[in-house]
């Protein structure tokens, strides 16, 4: 029998489970009072503009009650602006506010730092490899 070490998605989901821990843990030592899911929320709706939240949560792989606890709290914390879609009244209209996009500059420069010690010492083609191979994995899947 197979060791979970040996199956590649338990070390895919390992490595995203880890460098999500480490990435968080950083925000929290920089004193940003945001989540990283909060911080995907944000970036998903500054590059989608009047995305719908069903189809934010499939973008940042959330379901519905998540993505509404998520918004409820950018809502409070002045990162977000939310109001009824007066098209469609179920629906609502999100936005980011000017401290939502602060915020998001602000994190920007420590993503970067992060996601650049998680790859030290993989190479560009690696990476490129790697990259590849998830493309196919997710093609596969659906």
């Amino acid at each position: 029998m197979e060791k979970l070490n040996d199956i590649l998605f338990y070390n895919i989901d390992k490595a995203i489970r880890t460098y999500r821990n480490y990435a968080q843990k950083r925000l929290r030592e920089h004193g940003y009072k945001i989540t990283i899911d909060q911080w995907l929320t944000i970036k998903a709706i500054l590059e989608n503009p009047g995305i719908t939240q069903q189809d934010l949560a499939e973008k940042i792989f959330k379901d519905n009650a998540s993505v509404t606890r998520i918004i409820e709290i950018l809502v409070q914390s002045g990162y977000l602006h939310r109001e009824v879609n007066p098209a469609d009244r179920r629906k609502t209209i999100l936005s980011v506010t000017d401290e939502g996009l602060s915020i998001i500059e602000k994190v920007q420069n420590l993503v970067l730092e992060n996601r650049q010690v998680a790859l030290t010492g993989i190479v560009a083609s690696d990476i490129e490899t790697a990259n590849n191979v998830l493309l196919k994995i997710i093609k596969n899947s659906r």
